[in-house]
């Protein structure tokens, strides 16, 4: 099939993306055929995030959102920032956060709500969206990207064709945004092969749980970010909760994955932060009713890749355009989409194909994208390189020098290596001990499944796969104790005694596709492929 655009992915970016460029042809009286794959279930099913949002980027591609009825509802109505001790919490005071950080006029939404609702107005301009499709493999021709192929369905197992096979099919456009997410499986393979990449892209990874609380303990609007405990000055990260809707309150820690400690377990840190005597007043008598997982991109401007290569271009957090003080990254997401679909418009108007978008890129930088990630640049390596509380103070006086005098004392400051290499080795690290899940307010990785939605055809091939099958038993159990076991928020990886020898199992169906492992991997073993289509999670209101 061919189309002039085929959009990747269903998410703010790729939706904004696919908006923009029919409401430019509708202006101007052309045709531009596009197409959207989401290789969720549904439009949103795999979108997770805080969120507040800024509706800035909302703003400016349907300035009429709200007569049309966005689920963008709860505005921020009280800002807290609190530091976490193991006992207690200190709540900084207004005056001593910049500006930039504050959370006025923003609002608390469900960003698959928003997704869902965005792509109601896509395919209300004729945007054909089909989900269930992923895009697994890329049409490149001399050089240049022509599409791609998504993925076959009724495939077993062990290869076999299965009854109701149907092959992926061959999808070629004029120009293919990649709107993947972070660490997408096809972006990754575009930013190596057509070497993009500027200084290692930075991650983290966020989990999260939806809970409904009773009445009186909703304080509807408030927002709470928080550092500290229970991760120790070494690791970075820092806590969440958001209350919004009808007695619902988003929660969650993100962990940056430059962690030293291989026996550090992201998950269980998580049900930890919620045993804290500020979290167990929240959250008690409430009732849990979802829960996820969402590898972040972190690096900021230093880490934006080059954007466009024949025949297509990266956008969104494919490219990575978190701004991480703020954790916010859903406008600049939208904007980045749109400036993609504005250089394709014109491309397709001068009967161009297959080059390389370098308006977008120009757009990019003179964007309020650009100056938004450039005011916050060194937030990430000064946290990496001092720790929580000294880099905390440094950040802090960089972001009010960049707010007010528009300078920084550290100049541009460069990433150390990527996120897998940060491990020491397990003999040299604290073993941490989690406590046992109470059911109530703690819960183990099974239980929090169940309110994921997560489901895969278990007779499909692995979507995890390992370069070298040999190398989590040989390499990765000895020296650093097999991280795969706890960096997993899902329990996709075990290590299994079979008949006294240990062996390394893979859970497929398990998989929330966060794509942490693919990531994380000490020895860079483990490639996350798309599976069948329409697996994965499910997502309610995350």
């Amino acid at each position: 099939m061919a189309y002039d655009v085929i959009v990747v992915g269903g998410g703010p970016a790729g939706l904004s993306a696919a908006i923009r460029l029919k409401q430019l042809a509708a202006e101007q009286g052309r045709e531009v055929s596009v197409c959207l794959l989401e290789k969720g279930s549904e439009i949103g099913a795999h979108i997770l995030s805080g969120a507040v949002i800024d509706p800035k980027a909302l703003n400016e591609i349907i300035p009429d959102w709200k007569e049309k009825g966005a689920p963008v509802e709860t505005a921020v109505t009280e800002d807290q920032f609190w530091f976490l001790t193991a006992g207690g919490a200190i709540t900084l005071p207004h005056i001593a956060v910049p500006p930039l950080m504050s959370n006025h006029g923003n609002y608390v939404v469900s960003l698959s709500n928003l997704c869902k609702w965005l792509a109601v107005q896509a395919e209300a301009l004729g945007v054909e969206i089909y989900p269930g499709f992923p895009a697994r493999h890329l049409i490149i021709e001399n050089g240049v990207v022509k599409g791609v192929i998504t993925g076959d369905l009724g495939v077993g197992r062990d290869g076999h064709h299965k009854d109701g096979f149907t092959p992926g099919m061959e999808l070629r456009a004029a120009y293919t945004l990649f709107a993947e997410g972070a660490r997408g499986s096809l972006s990754k393979i575009l930013i190596r092969q057509f070497g993009l990449e500027t200084q290692p892209q930075k991650y983290g990874i966020g989990l999260k749980e939806v809970w409904e609380l009773p009445p009186e303990k909703h304080r509807k609007g408030l927002v709470v970010h928080g550092m500290g405990w229970p991760l120790d000055n070494e690791t970075g990260g820092g806590m969440f909760a958001y209350h919004w809707g009808d007695n619902l309150c988003s929660v969650g820690l993100v962990v940056h994955l430059n962690y030293k400690n291989p026996w550090l377990d992201p998950f269980g840190e998580f049900q930890r932060l919620k045993t804290h005597p500020k979290m167990r007043a929240m959250l008690e008598g409430g009732r849990r009713i979802g829960y996820g997982a969402r590898a972040i991109t972190e690096g900021g401007a230093q880490s934006v890749p080059k954007l466009a290569f024949p025949g297509g271009a990266l956008i969104g957090c494919a490219a990575g355009f978190v701004n991480l003080p703020r954790i916010k990254g859903s406008q600049n997401a939208m904007k980045t989409g749109m400036l993609a679909a504005e250089a394709v418009f014109t491309a397709l108007g001068e009967g161009r194909a297959g080059d390389t978008l370098e308006a977008y890129e120009d757009a990019y930088r003179q964007s309020w994208v650009a100056r938004d990630l450039w005011a916050v640049r060194n937030a990430k390596p000064l946290w990496s390189r001092f720790g929580t509380l000294p880099g905390l103070l440094l950040i802090g006086l960089d972001l009010w020098l960049n707010q007010l005098f528009g300078f920084s004392p550290f100049g541009t400051l460069r990433h150390g290596a990527p996120d897998h290499a940060s491990l020491r080795k397990a003999a040299e690290s604290r073993k941490i001990s989690y406590p046992r899940p109470d059911g109530a307010l703690t819960f183990d990785r099974a239980s929090s499944l169940s309110v994921s939605g997560t489901n895969h055809a278990e007779d499909q091939p692995l979507h995890l796969q390992l370069a070298d099958p040999a190398i989590p038993i040989s390499v990765n159990l000895p020296e650093y104790g097999e991280p795969a076991q706890r960096y997993c928020p899902a329990g996709v990886y075990e290590v299994v005694d079979d008949a006294g020898s240990p062996r390394f199992q893979i859970n497929a169906q398990n998989c929330v596709h966060c794509k942490t492992c693919d990531i994380k991997d000490p020895s860079q073993n483990i490639n996350w492929v798309t599976p069948e289509g329409g697996g994965g999670p499910n997502y309610v209101n995350m």
